[in-house]
């Protein structure tokens, strides 16, 4: 493996077979989206087609699907569960203006395409793509070819993590696994579910979180909010939920370094039903009974990674929380036309350092962070707490338990009823308050307005930022929830100022 000298990145392999061309498939296929080409070069006969086939089927989930040659039609789309997929094939082409009389283009625009013989038309190549080229070994045997993968430009980045996911999955056993990538969630990270002698995991691929620019104190925001870099808080969280009897996926292998984890797979029944999706009330009540024992517990800060190596769990202090509530003010209000002058900005600081004050001077334990319906599964054959599955804790941090109640009561993607929020509000703070006579049901709903309200106008920013920096316009539909969470949050006499200064600066408050 190596950089090529055109400034990409390469990696030889050696094909014994079809089934070995097909594990290459799934490697390129785990990490390709919309818009991406992939050329396919090689001798004639070297099994372009092939792997295009394979490529095609599994992108389709249908391994019976006609995948006709488009040798002569020059092109064959298909529409597919993940993206639009263009097949050409370039042999007839005789000069690359045709493939401009054809539209081409037009047509593969936001589509992943797969290109044979891109060398007929190698002026009107783009800089960023990925090139398999494919050579018979006839020396080797019949069935054997060489392949070399070149990620070029922007692509490169893509070839030598397409790398080290092959070295990683033949170190840990799972080469020869079937793979079938699953719905991610808004983050960078993505997920394949391994199937290895009848037997499920899920491969969690989570490159190391590049710094973002500086925005405060020469800090990044992922450093000031304390969000996860690598996978080491997840593997560290893993360990610690499960020893305290929790559903935590286990741990088969991990390269911390690559970013590379093989997971338990705890299903895919999750805590809502129905369309859309509505809390189920038995799966609503044991996740909140499940942090109401986890906020009881006596929980360390250190906890252990591997022999010789702990990791600590930042607190959730008030400059992460202030720098997530300000996601409002920089992503959410300039995308309705409203901006707040710097008078306005340090009142709404003033006002929520008074209101956070409380929140972190009560007793801190594990804020999962992320405790909220996509991240729960129902684990019905287990018992108790453990009936619960947990998913997507890396960022957890040390602070207001709170937070997670109001993650999970006010749901960003679910609707959920006040009445019934209000119910597991109460069934929380009588489960505290049992076991600790000293717990202030008050005191406490003061706190969860407070961390609700915070979250929910975090949310809003990051909802915003998802649609105008990376173009996931998908989670807008959220935002009426949110804001008739936040509302219901502010309504706390305690928030009153809070709630004014929203009412005069922000234009969704205002009817």
């Amino acid at each position: 493996m190596a950089p090529t000298s055109s400034g990409g990145y390469s990696f030889t392999a050696l094909l014994p077979d079809e089934a070995a061309t097909r594990r290459l498939m799934l490697d390129i296929a785990a990490l390709v989206e919309p818009g991406d080409l992939v050329t396919l070069s090689g001798d004639l006969g070297a099994g372009k087609s092939t792997f295009a086939r394979a490529f095609i089927r599994h992108a389709a989930g249908d391994e019976t699907i006609e995948v006709p040659s488009p040798t002569f039609t020059l092109m064959q789309s298909y529409d597919l569960p993940r993206f639009r997929l263009l097949h050409a094939d370039l042999y007839r082409i005789g000069h690359a203006d045709e493939l401009a009389e054809l539209g081409f283009d037009e047509l593969r625009d936001g589509a992943v395409t797969l290109l044979e013989w891109p060398d007929r038309a190698e002026a009107m190549l783009p800089p960023d793509r990925l090139d398999v080229a494919l050579t018979l070994a006839p020396d080797k045997g019949p069935t054997v070819r060489h392949v070399r993968v070149t990620g070029y430009g922007a692509f490169a980045a893509r070839a030598e993590r397409i790398a080290r996911m092959r070295a990683f999955l033949e170190a840990s056993g799972f080469a020869g696994a079937e793979r079938r990538r699953i719905q991610g969630d808004a983050s960078t990270r993505s997920y394949e579910r391994l199937t290895r002698d009848g037997v499920s995991y899920i491969l969690m691929n989570s490159p190391r979180r590049p710094d973002g620019p500086t925005v405060r104190d020469g800090k990044p925001y992922s450093a000031i909010a304390h969000l996860a870099e690598s996978v080491t808080p997840f593997i560290a969280m893993a360990r610690g939920l499960a020893a305290q009897g929790l559903s935590a996926p286990k741990i088969f292998a991990a390269d911390r370094e690559a970013g590379l984890i093989v997971l338990e797979d705890l299903g895919d029944d999750p805590v809502v039903a129905g369309e859309p999706p509505a809390p189920i009330e038995e799966r609503y009540e044991a996740a909140t009974d499940l942090l109401a024992a986890l906020h009881g517990m006596a929980l360390p800060e250190l906890l252990p990674v591997e022999p010789g190596y702990d990791y600590r769990l930042p607190g959730y202090d008030l400059q992460a929380l202030l720098i997530e509530a300000e996601l409002l003010l920089d992503w959410y209000l300039p995308k309705f036309g409203a901006t707040v002058s710097n008078a306005a900005r340090e009142n709404f600081l003033r006002h929520w350092q008074a209101a956070l004050t409380p929140a972190l001077e009560a007793p801190q334990t594990w804020v999962l962070r992320d405790y909220h319906s996509p991240n729960l599964l129902w684990l019905p054959e287990r018992e108790g707490l453990a009936r619960v599955g947990l998913l997507d804790f890396q960022d957890a941090v040390i602070g207001p338990g709170a937070y997670d109640v109001a993650s999970l009561l006010q749901d960003a993607r679910v609707d959920v009823p006040e009445a019934l929020e209000i119910a597991l509000l109460t069934r929380y703070s009588r489960a505290r308050r049992a076991a600790d006579a000293t717990f202030d049901p008050a005191h406490f709903a003061q706190l969860y307005a407070t961390m609700a309200a915070q979250r929910a106008s975090k949310i809003l920013g990051i909802f915003a930022r998802l649609e105008k920096r990376d173009r996931k316009p998908q989670y807008l539909r959220h935002m009426p929830r949110v804001w008739a969470y936040l509302r219901r949050a502010l309504a706390h006499p305690a928030l009153e100022p809070l709630q004014s200064w929203y009412r005069v600066h922000v234009p969704a408050l205002r009817t």
